[in-house]
């Protein structure tokens, strides 16, 4: 679980942060961001495709996120809240630790 949230916290934050501007002063040893991306989403598709094809199918997909909305559902209502989603995203409560 440690690793799939390893995978899944950089990829949701790259994804997000498409709708930020770029930052000055970017270190140089930093991959590019597109590469980036293409690693997440490399590793996030290894995560999610369980007859190994290449391919993430709808069932594949659904099983995953179901999955991990189970995880991040800590008081089992339902529904995510404020709460579940900031423990996911500074690692703190339920999030990397606690998987």
């Amino acid at each position: 679980m440690v690793r799939k949230l390893a995978v899944i916290v950089p990829f949701v934050t790259l994804m997000a942060s498409a709708c930020v501007a770029p930052q000055s002063g970017v270190t140089q040893n930093a991959p590019a961001p597109q590469q980036q991306a293409d690693y997440n989403a490399k590793q996030l598709l290894l995560l999610m495709d369980k007859d190994q094809n290449g391919k993430v199918s709808r069932p594949e997909f659904m099983r995953f996120m179901s999955a991990e909305f189970d995880q991040l559902d800590v008081n089992h209502d339902g529904e995510l809240d404020v709460n579940e989603l900031t423990a996911l995203h500074f690692g703190v409560g339920h999030g990397a630790g606690a998987r």
